[in-house]
């Protein structure tokens, strides 16, 4: 090596050992900077890819047990809907740890009475998804009353069973919510339930739906949400019932701007609600936690009319901040009221007291939520009879075989290739599946498929000689019965002469009325029989 080189060598070793101190703090920042700048990246990342991966949906509530019922069954193509929420499960008045539909029906009483297993079947088979209700605000949930903790697992158990569901909404008003050993009793026990799942590869949803005013959750709604939070509950969200706000809503808001606002308040709460249970989450993963849900039409306070217009803001609202559900109390109600349903501003079960199409609501507030409500929830497995027929078997079905010589009572169950029909009047040589276009060309309804494991459910019988048998000659008043060609028919005057035969084809007309199979069972009763 020369001088020269040697002497560049030392001037350059020089320099790099007189580096400014300001120059490393500054590499050293900057360094930081980048680091921090990486880790929020990541940050931002998660929170995306999270809200990102939620498919938003809409369901309607359906009210199980409201008269008339709701055939939310029935899927005509003119609804966007797909999704139910059945509502509600609660203690049965016999025994608070068993569950019941609106305290009246224990589970296998609503699959006999309700046909409501079989529903749901059908329900699967159109591509329908449900989930269950547990509360509401006229009876007890599950949590306030069955006090030991085995047995409330195995109610709630019971319920996720039998329905084959993976979904599940905790609407909590009244005691419900407010008592606090209601709530961590719930909290343990969800929890507990979602541990299953999980151990079973399997996962369990799980909805709060709350009371809420413009102003946000009430604190009851607060703690119910941090009740489930401390006992390790992953909530799927927290759906507010954006309805009823009384003095609350100011006089110039509408039903949408209250509900935007409180949806709005309800975000804020829950960022502090998570926070304070050590989880940190984005305000687009919030979105994703949260839910709305409107009573349709007329509310419960005179002034208050959630209007289309008003459904048609909140979904433009409920899109834009990426809200993971909306729902609608409910769809038992999404159709205008009757002319003999005068007093519209008393709220009805079954209409929503204004104008409107059939499921205009769902139709309005479902757009841009086409996720399902459940992604592997299933009844069990039945075999379509559109894809595969196998002989109807006596000994597998609930019902007698339909038969083309037979005839059948209004409110006659029978099973046809594999599903079960009901007869909406006197009918003989009408096939149960024949396909017609138009509702009222058949006398059978379909109630849903035969379910696996089925047997026959003994049927009612007429006791011979019950009544005489009818004849031309005789004179038959007002009341009496008589019996033709095996059916039991009514007289509606005074007649002599008059075939009952010709009340099918003309019953205004004829002196002649057939029995019904419920009137036929209530003779049954009264007589002892079976």
């Amino acid at each position: 090596m020369s001088k020269i080189d040697a002497t560049s060598t030392t001037v350059n070793t020089e320099k790099r050992r007189r580096l400014s101190p300001w120059r490393v703090i500054l590499a050293l920042l900057m360094l930081a900077g980048i680091s921090w700048s990486i880790f929020w990246s990541l940050q931002r990342f998660k929170d995306n890819y999270l809200s990102v991966n939620v498919k938003p949906w809409f369901a309607e509530y359906v009210d199980v047990t409201a008269t008339p019922i709701f055939d939310f069954e029935h899927i005509d193509g003119k609804s966007l809907s797909n999704n139910a929420v059945l509502s509600f499960i609660v203690s049965s008045a016999k025994d608070t740890c068993t569950p019941a539909w609106g305290g009246a029906y224990t589970l296998d009483e609503a699959g006999v009475q309700l046909d409501l297993d079989r529903r749901i079947a059908l329900f699967r088979q159109k591509q329908g998804n449900i989930a269950v209700s547990f509360g509401g605000l006229r009876n007890d949930e599950l949590a306030v009353k069955c006090e030991d903790q085995g047995n409330l697992i195995e109610a709630y158990k019971s319920v996720i069973d039998r329905y084959g569901i993976d979904t599940i909404d905790l609407d909590l008003e009244g005691n419900g919510l407010t008592d606090p050993d209601a709530l961590k009793r719930r909290g343990m026990v969800v929890a507990e339930l979602q541990k299953t799942k999980r151990l079973e590869g399997k996962s369990l949803a799980v909805w709060l739906t709350l009371p809420v005013s413009p102003q946000g959750l009430t604190q009851d709604g607060t703690n119910a949400v941090s009740a489930m939070l401390s006992e390790g509950v992953d909530l799927a969200g927290v759906n507010v019932m954006t309805m009823d706000y009384g003095a609350s809503r100011e006089k110039n808001q509408t039903m949408q701007q209250a509900s935007e606002m409180a949806l709005t308040e309800t975000h804020r709460q829950l960022r502090i609600l998570y926070n304070q249970s050590g989880k940190n989450l984005s305000d687009s993963t919030l979105w994703t936690k949260i839910g709305a849900t409107p009573m349709i039409g007329q509310n419960d306070f005179a002034d208050e009319i959630f209007t289309l217009e008003d459904a048609a803001g909140l979904n433009e609202f409920a899109i834009s901040k990426g809200i993971a559900r909306i729902s609608i109390w409910s769809g038992n109600r999404d159709v205008e009221c009757g002319e003999n349903y005068v007093n519209i501003s008393v709220v009805s079960d079954s209409c929503s007291g204004i104008k409107q199409e059939k499921s205009a609501f769902t139709n309005i507030l479902g757009r841009g939520f086409a996720g399902d409500i459940s992604g592997n929830a299933s009844l069990i497995t039945v075999e379509s009879p559109a894809t595969k027929q196998k002989p109807d078997n006596p000994d597998e079905s609930p019902y007698q075989i339909w038969s083309e010589s037979g005839t059948y009572l209004q409110g006659t169950k029978v099973v046809w290739h594999q599903s079960v029909y009901q007869a909406k009047w006197w009918t003989q040589g009408n096939l149960p599946d024949n396909p017609v276009l138009q509702s009222w060309e058949t006398p059978w309804q379909l109630i849903g498929p035969v379910l696996p494991g089925e047997k026959p459910i003994p049927q009612v019988t007429l006791p011979a000689g019950i009544y005489p048998v009818w004849s031309g000659e005789t004179v038959y008043d007002d009341g009496q019965r008589v019996l033709f060609n095996g059916i039991p028919y009514q007289a509606k005057w005074w007649t002599q002469g008059d075939s009952p035969a010709a009340s099918t084809s003309n019953p205004d007309s004829s002196p002649w009325m057939i029995l019904t199979k419920e009137e036929i069972d209530k003779v049954i009763v009264e007589l002892g029989g079976n």
